[in-house]
């Protein structure tokens, strides 16, 4: 699997709204992505495109690698007329980090996504229809992804679901899965709409975790400490690691047990993990 810089909190930024993409980089989220598609009327496609390429340009210029947020541009889909024209000025352009390729179905799709781009932009599928899932080993096999994205609001209304919770158990659980065999970073789950309640916030970032994922996207500023707060290891979970490591390395390789329970292989990768993503 590759290694990759924790990311959990993935915050929208209108691209039509360039006053508004320092301040997104300096509000905590872990990832920013500048946002070409659905935040963005169609009047407004190229002056939005003409504002993320000024700002990541100044800030390419400005700004050592070391440290950054990463940032990342959702462009249009391949269905509209602006698709190609988005590749066309980003794909080549320093200093972004990756794209946020909405409504993929096909790994036709990123390959045109990834032709001429600059050896080290990324690709992140967004997930948003049944043909997707139908493709889904394909999309995430192709050249360059990073990740996928689950967009569950729009797949809700593709495939006449009603429900964010038990009602996409099964999809959730496949984009974790898909996800692992093709050796890609853990998926990241969808929006929650609700501005003003951090609970529902965290609560649906916890059920992701508990199905795999490791990062959500958010609409606000105000839903990133929320987001932290549901995949940050609790104190408890962090001690009982560091036991285990403890009580793994005074054993010298022997069996040994923590609490009556046996520590092996798999438990001691868990600590490690716990430990390693503090």
């Amino acid at each position: 699997m590759q290694t990759l810089p924790i990311v959990h909190s993935w915050l929208f930024v209108p691209g039509n709204r360039p006053e508004r993409f320092d301040k997104a980089c300096a509000c905590g989220a872990h990832a920013v992505i500048l946002d070409l598609e659905d935040a963005v009327p169609p009047a407004e496609k190229h002056t939005a495109r003409e504002h993320v390429l000024a700002w990541i340009r100044a800030r390419a210029e400005a700004t050592s690698v070391t440290g950054r947020v990463p940032v990342y541009v959702r462009i249009n889909a391949v269905s509209t007329e602006w698709f190609e024209e988005d590749l066309a000025a980003l794909s080549c352009l320093p200093g972004l980090d990756g794209l946020i390729v909405p409504k993929t179905e096909d790994a036709a799709t990123l390959d045109k996504a990834a032709r001429g781009a600059t050896p080290s932009l990324r690709l992140v599928p967004l997930i948003e229809t049944a043909k997707a899932f139908a493709a889904l080993r394909e999309i995430a096999s192709a050249p360059r992804v990073e990740r996928l994205m689950f967009g569950t609001i729009d797949f809700q209304l593709d495939i006449g679901i009603e429900g964010d919770g038990d009602e996409l158990l099964y999809f959730r659980s496949q984009l974790t899965l898909v996800s692992r065999i093709a050796g890609i970073a853990a998926p990241v789950d969808g929006v929650t709409t609700a501005l003003d309640d951090a609970a529902l916030v965290e609560a649906s970032a916890r059920r992701a975790r508990a199905l795999g994922f490791r990062g959500k996207l958010c609409i606000h500023p105000r839903q990133i400490a929320p987001v932290h707060a549901a995949f940050a290891w609790r104190g408890d979970e962090i001690e009982w690691a560091t036991r285990v490591i403890a009580a793994a390395s005074a054993s010298g390789g022997a069996a040994v047990a923590l609490d009556g329970k046996m520590i092996d292989a798999p438990v001691i990768a868990k600590a490690n993990e716990i430990l390693a993503s503090r």
